[in-house]
């Protein structure tokens, strides 16, 4: 059986609750080494693959993970970054775009020898724990996360975990802030990217054609499913062929950048979602589509689900036949109407 850390951070309750019973009936000093033995991130259960803000500040200290702060953009009216206005000590600067593809095909998988180059950059190694922090703005803001999270662990990086809530929860919290500019110490990793979770548009048109199981989940709002909108990027509106519409925004509970992993499970049950399933999750460009995949597969712990980075943009531009396509009338009606 293949070990992977980054799903042994998702079960660390469970794997915990198996080393205690194990090892309850031995002498403490003899509990001591064995807990010693362990990998630090897997003796704090809750590292991942969310972790909530007071949880990151105590394993500051005894995990000193890495921070990967990815949010762009600059203070308004400034040309002070974000990140240079206030970050969690210790963060690196990382910003989202480094793992995004060109303005053509944002969704686009950055290459191999390239992304080798900005995970050393920013000092990532495979086997430090590793933390994702957004700005914890909305639901949209959330799928940046996910999809940095996505990357690094097909790159085998793990443990990994996104903080609940982003930057925003830290702060909410009053926990400590840096300023001004970071330069990391750069690492040596070699990225070999897995195709585990990834999806291609040779794999969609097999699923299409009959010729590989899957189902496909379109992650964005319904009128993208219904060919009402569309990305600028692509060449055309519609959905996937034979694709099922769940939007990325289902997971997040009351607060409107937080998954709520209480209700995952249920939600994943309630709508079909269970182990077993072959699912392949798509949007526009492979950013709402990551929240579901990683609520899907992260939290609840599907094994074979998958994403389409690429997406829509990707498959309308490549010219494969689509669902949901406006007619003429209701096409020239959405241009006038600005819907695209």
């Amino acid at each position: 059986m293949r070990y992977c850390a980054a799903r042994y951070a998702a079960t660390g309750s469970a794997h915990q609750k198996e080393v205690t019973d194990m090892t309850k009936h031995l002498p403490p000093l003899a509990f001591a080494l064995v807990l010693a033995a362990l990998p630090a991130a897997a003796q704090i259960p809750e590292f991942g693959p969310l972790i909530e803000a007071d949880t990151l500040d105590a394993a500051r200290e005894s995990v000193d993970p890495l921070i990967l702060d990815i949010r762009p953009g600059k203070v308004e009216g400034s040309e002070q970054t974000l990140f240079e206005a206030g970050h969690i000590p210790g963060a690196v600067h990382a910003p989202y775009n480094l793992f995004r593809g060109p303005s053509e095909n944002p969704g686009a998988l950055v290459p191999e020898d390239r992304l080798t180059e900005v995970l050393r950059s920013l000092g990532v190694t495979a086997d430090r724990p590793t933390v994702i922090v957004h700005q914890g703005s909305d639901q949209t803001d959330f799928g940046s996360a996910a999809r940095v999270y996505w990357t690094l662990k097909s790159s085998g990086v793990a443990p990994l975990a996104i903080l609940n809530g982003g930057m925003n929860a830290w702060q909410a919290a009053s926990l400590p802030v840096e300023t001004g500019p970071v330069t990391p110490t750069p690492s040596d990793i070699t990225v070999s990217f897995s195709d585990e979770w990834l999806a291609t548009t040779a794999d969609i048109e097999a699923i299409v054609a009959g010729g590989q199981p899957g189902e496909l989940i379109d992650a964005r709002p319904v009128e993208f499913w219904e060919g009402n909108a569309k990305h600028d990027a692509a060449a055309r509106p519609g959905t996937l062929p034979q694709s099922r519409y769940f939007t990325h925004s289902g997971w997040f509970g009351d607060a409107p950048a937080r998954i709520e992993p209480s209700i995952v499970e249920r939600l994943a049950a309630a709508n079909g979602f269970e182990q077993g399933d072959r699912l392949v999750s798509f949007c526009n460009t492979g950013h709402w589509a990551a929240t579901n995949w990683f609520a899907l597969s992260e939290l609840a712990g599907i094994e074979d689900v998958r994403l389409y980075p690429d997406s829509m943009v990707g498959w309308a531009n490549s010219g494969n036949a689509m669902d949901n396509v406006p007619g003429p009338i209701r096409n020239l009606w959405n241009r006038v109407t600005g819907k695209y």
